[in-house]
């Protein structure tokens, strides 16, 4: 057990019968009433995101997820291969589970994968991935001062706002927490 006063980003919790990671939360002490933690908490199962409200000192499970090193192979359809490093075992996940993440893999990138005991919980991929440029509008000379943005594709089907200097066929790093545009590779 954990008390909700020793939250921190990114610590994965067990309550209402789900597996929650925290996302963001702030400790609240109002002048009139007992203080609380509201916590911004995503659901590692589904997916989805909700706002929750403790009580200061409430106690909940703490999760213990294993993060296996596992590169991804290839894509069949609806399923996505994935090969243990150390033991080169394989196991096949399918599209929903790890729709979020598949914008970010490449064929044999190294991933970790979220397991809660024998259960597969999801795809974790490194915090920065390079990526190739596949779409983008052609930039204008001059236009770098402005400090503007257009939309660029990459190779995975993503679409990130970049600089007017990004051009067709650049390699560009990108955060996967937020999938937003870091630097040219």
């Amino acid at each position: 057990m954990i008390s909700v006063n020793d939250f921190k980003t990114g610590l994965t919790i067990e309550t209402d019968n789900d597996i929650w990671q925290v996302l963001e939360f702030q400790h609240v002490k109002p002048g009139k009433g007992a203080a609380f933690v509201r916590s911004k908490l995503r659901s590692l199962r589904s997916g989805n995101t909700q706002e929750k409200t403790f009580r200061a000192g409430e106690k909940v499970e703490k999760a213990h997820i294993e993060n296996a090193k596992m590169t991804y192979l290839y894509s069949n359809g609806d399923t996505h291969a994935f090969m243990d490093t150390s033991s080169y075992e394989q196991i096949e996940l399918q599209t929903k589970q790890i729709e979020r993440q598949l914008k970010f893999l490449k064929e044999n990138m190294e991933v970790s994968v979220l397991m809660y005991g024998h259960e597969i919980l999801g795809v974790e991929p490194p915090q920065a991935v390079e990526l190739e440029v596949t779409e983008t509008e052609p930039g204008i000379k001059g236009d770098t001062a402005s400090g503007g943005t257009k939309p660029a594709t990459l190779e995975t089907g993503l679409t990130v706002q970049v600089p007017f200097f990004v051009n067709q066929g650049d390699m560009l790093v990108i955060d996967t927490r937020e999938g937003k545009y870091v630097s040219r590779a």
